[in-house]
């Protein structure tokens, strides 16, 4: 992915660590941090060299368009904000904090038992509950865009304050709804599937978006402390693409565990969220970004509690399990070509052949591999763009939603999905690959 910034100055820094983990950053299906210690560190801890994703370089586009006024600037935005939720309900949002004490953190020993952050969405009473929830800590989005290489000095304040639309606080709408799971991509924050997440809850769905502790470039602890990529300190550690192939499987299938310790947290008999009542356990679906992708595969190999799964142009290094997924259904979902049959991510080609349920392999055209989440909707608004993924963010948005909420509205409500049977005029963007 070439990143080019609108009337920027240069972003020549951090090119040469580009260049030379561009290969890494290309296997794992997202950029990959060239320095993200696991320790635990302050809010204020920096992310180290730049890595602009795959790119071999960071240069001006085209003067014609505007980047946000620089600071001082009476025009300078006040706020970037999500896409509106499309659903007929309002969304709450509530953070839990959880420790599995019966396993100790996979990349960080010394750290004690694993522990998981996790935002939950659900469907509100409308006109309930305080103010908008947080995108995401400052500290986070500083570590975000420095992993891409955009060092803008006030761009971290901007991301972290995204106005998004799910309130604090808000009461449940009446009802149970199905649970929802989301897994971002390795190195990423769990914000970054907001909009889908909000997208979900407003159409009914209680929605819960893990940060998986040291496989990210930053995770804030309630209490202050900034946990880095102790994970992609590991890949970036092995000696060639084999090894790093097997970190990255361990990631999915370390995930998987955290999905499984979640559910029992939000469906066992003493649950964790005051609000799990509205929860119907009897529907679970899980849908993934890049290895997150990966990560709604192994869970369902692992956790029969898990009824459909849905991969974001994630590539399989834990392999669909060779006896397939009990015939669940799955929805593989990515960016043409690269993840197109016969392209060079292999993992697709041998993944469907093993899917044994309802399954859908699409592809979306002028997409890229932050096409499925919040990046191109906030990278739009800061000016950024992607000149190798020229779908708009409001065509990335409308087409990641209306397709993943097609898959779970049939897979968890069996609602009719027509969306799904073959190619509409209303997407000519999308592929039809497999059926």
């Amino acid at each position: 992915m070439t990143i080019f910034l609108r009337n920027r100055r240069s972003w020549a820094a951090g090119t040469a660590t580009a260049l030379a983990l561009a290969s890494l950053a290309a296997l794992a299906g997202t950029a990959t941090p060239a320095s993200a210690s696991g320790r635990a560190t302050t809010a204020t801890a920096t992310a180290g060299a730049s890595v602009p994703g795959t790119a071999a370089a960071l240069k001006p586009a085209s003067p014609a368009a505007s980047a946000p006024p620089a600071s001082g600037d009476p025009a300078a935005p006040a706020a970037l904000t999500l896409p509106r939720p499309t659903g007929p309900y309002a969304t709450g949002r509530d953070t839990l904090f959880l420790t599995d004490h019966e396993r100790t953190d996979p990349w960080v020993p010394a750290a004690g038992p694993r522990r998981l952050l996790v935002s939950l969405h659900y469907p509100a009473r409308p006109g309930s509950g305080g103010g908008s929830a947080p995108y995401m800590p400052e500290a986070e989005a500083r570590l975000m865009l420095a992993q891409r290489g955009l060092d803008d000095p006030e761009w971290p304040g901007l991301v972290a304050a995204t106005r998004t639309f799910s309130r604090t606080d808000a009461r449940p709408a009446p009802g149970r709804f199905p649970l929802v799971l989301l897994s971002p991509g390795f190195g990423t924050p769990r914000a970054t599937l907001t909009g889908l997440a909000e997208e979900l809850a407003s159409r009914g769905h209680v929605v819960a978006t893990a940060d998986h502790p040291y496989e990210s470039t930053g995770t804030e602890l309630p209490d202050g402390r900034v946990l880095t990529c102790a994970a992609c300190d590991e890949v970036a550690a092995q000696p060639d693409d084999a090894a790093r192939r097997k970190v990255l499987a361990a990631v999915s299938a370390g995930r998987a565990a955290d999905f499984s310790f979640l559910l029992d947290r939000l469906t066992g008999p003493r649950p964790a969220w005051r609000h799990a009542r509205t929860i119907d356990a009897r529907r679970v679906g899980m849908a993934g970004h890049s290895i997150g992708g990966n990560a709604a595969a192994s869970t369902m190999a692992a956790d029969r509690r898990v009824d459909a799964g849905v991969n974001m142009d994630g590539t399989f290094f834990d392999p669909v399990a060779a006896r397939g997924l009990g015939g669940r259904p799955f929805l593989m979902l990515g960016t043409d070509p690269d993840h197109a049959p016969g392209s060079g991510d292999t993992s697709w080609d041998e993944g469907w052949a093993r899917l044994d349920g309802f399954k859908r392999w699409l592809t979306v055209r002028d997409s890229g591999h932050f096409t499925f989440t919040d990046t191109p909707a906030i990278g739009e608004q800061l000016g950024v763009v992607d000149p190798d993924a020229p779908l708009s963010a409001a065509r990335s948005t409308t087409i990641t939603r209306a397709y993943v909420t097609a898959f779970f509205d049939r897979s968890l409500r069996g609602r009719p999905a027509r969306l799904l049977d073959g190619p509409t005029p209303a997407h000519p963007e999308v592929l039809f690959q497999r059926r």
